[in-house]
């Protein structure tokens, strides 16, 4: 039988300034081409936008997640089980573990939009990897929802 832990799912969806962003780099594609007339115009204004928004929407669709005694960022997957102490970073502490203290060995998800993140711990002595910097904006709830997992997967 297995205990649930706490769910936990968070997209790290990019901020609305930089779907105007996308925008805007289809108007600029678009006044490129205005001198070649109005259909290439409206081509590159629809091209640029729709380019620049597929950039944005694929950076921005970056997900963390704990699920099946698993932590799930980006493309890593890690058992909990490996996984030690994590403490939740404020803003100025989680700029400081992101340039000055970092570790190179490190897994990094970072997002500069997001100002908070999650420093965790890994445990697992094969694995060189120190910490996860997880940018998130949640961080004490997936603290939580990391001791819930990994609680549940010492129960069994």
């Amino acid at each position: 039988m297995q205990l649930s832990a706490a769910p936990y799912e968070e997209r790290l969806t990019a901020p609305r300034s930089w779907w105007i962003v996308s925008f805007l780099a289809g108007v600029s594609l678009g006044l490129i081409l205005l001198p070649f007339g109005t259909l290439p115009m409206l081509g590159g204004l629809a091209g640029g936008a729709a380019a620049a928004a597929v950039v944005v929407s694929s950076y921005g669709s970056v997900r963390i997640r704990v699920v099946g005694g698993s932590l799930i960022a980006g493309d890593a997957r890690i058992p909990v089980t490996a996984l030690g102490e994590a403490q939740a970073l404020d803003t100025e502490e989680a700029r400081a573990w992101r340039t000055y203290k970092a570790d190179t060995r490190a897994f990094l998800l970072l997002r500069a939009y997001i100002p908070t993140a999650l420093r965790v711990e890994v445990t697992d002595p094969d694995d060189p990897t120190p910490y996860l910097y997880l940018s998130t904006r949640e961080p004490e709830r997936l603290a939580q929802a990391l001791k819930a997992a990994r609680a549940a997967q010492t129960a069994q």
